[in-house]
């Protein structure tokens, strides 16, 4: 395999598209969209709701036919014959109420072409696994909405597909069951698996994403990794002098703010050495300093403006 410009190695990529074109009744939802997921990462979509990423993941499932481009999904233009391949956690979740909780999944899995006395075997490792184990012989009527909705995540992936796509994954989960799904992610990129969800709330991104894409308007706006996003923003220093100053405004930064006894400026372009070294020289000192590259949140705004910022609250 050989090395592409981005720094990942060259493979053959578990889902990709060029040109993806999606109208209804004359509105173009999705305009243009390209996608390259390489195999075995974690791959985010992440846009405000109404942003295109529901539609998008449904064309290149299948779900869905493009008025414009193609795609490939596991090495088929036809992505309805991989979808035994294929964990897929729709945004309308969906269980038979009566059902006892590991029936559910080990029949989802079945579904897919696995054995049930494979999947039922799976199911209650799965929700172990997952906290959920006391829970395996419950019916999905008595189960809280969280904890049914982490069971339909594991008959998604109870068959071990090598692509999993989520849709909205975190959506109505508290904080316990946000962090067993991060952990479950997480667990399925170690077994191998490549992961695709898509998301309006950045924390989820910034924490899991080995690379992702930034989708408004129908259009990706950036793709790469956390990093690279972060990049479109100068560094910033929080500085905290030895002795307090209003002179030592002078020195800094046109944009520095004071705050709680420190100050708050962009760093330098030639760096941070010569400022402290003004600094240092005029008797102000150091008591703390860091430099921090700006958040997902930042660079979010960056590219897209606050208004997409304001559809994602």
């Amino acid at each position: 395999m050989e090395a592409r410009e981005d720094g990942f190695l060259s493979t053959e990529p578990a889902v990709s598209a060029t040109g993806l074109v999606k109208r209804f009744g004359g509105r173009t939802v999705v305009d243009g969209i390209d996608v390259f997921v390489p195999k075995g990462l974690i791959y985010g979509f992440l846009g405000p709701n109404g942003a295109g990423k529901t539609t998008t993941l449904r064309m290149l499932l299948g779900i869905i036919e493009p008025d414009e481009g193609e795609r490939m999904l596991l090495g088929r233009d036809r992505p309805r014959e991989a979808s035994d391949e294929v964990g897929y956690l729709p945004e309308e979740r969906g269980l038979y109420p009566s059902m006892r909780a590991k029936d559910a999944i080990a029949f989802m899995g079945a579904l897919r072409g696995l054995k049930w006395s494979t999947g039922r075997r799976r199911a209650e490792e799965l929700m172990e696994q997952a906290g959920l184990g006391h829970a395996a012989d419950e019916k999905i009527r008595k189960l809280s909405k969280g904890m049914a909705q982490l069971v339909q995540l594991l008959g998604s992936v109870v068959h071990h597909p090598p692509l999993l796509v989520l849709d909205e994954p975190f959506s109505g989960l508290d904080p316990v069951n946000q962090e067993r799904l991060e952990k479950l992610i997480l667990a399925e990129r170690d077994r191998g698996a490549t992961i695709l969800f898509s998301t309006h709330v950045m924390a989820h991104a910034e924490r899991l994403c080995d690379r992702l894409a930034i989708i408004a308007g129908g259009k990706v706006r950036f793709e790469g990794t956390v990093d690279d996003a972060r990049a479109h923003l100068p560094m910033r220093a929080h500085y905290t002098p030895h002795r307090e100053n209003t002179e030592i405004r002078a020195l800094l930064p046109a944009d520095a703010e004071h705050s709680a006894g420190s100050w708050h400026f962009t760093l330098p372009a030639e760096g941070i050495e010569p400022l402290l070294v003004k600094l240092i020289d005029r008797g102000y000192g150091i008591s703390g300093l860091s430099i921090e590259r700006p958040g997902l949140h930042d660079a979010f705004v960056r590219i897209v403006g606050e208004k997409a910022l304001e559809d994602m609250a």
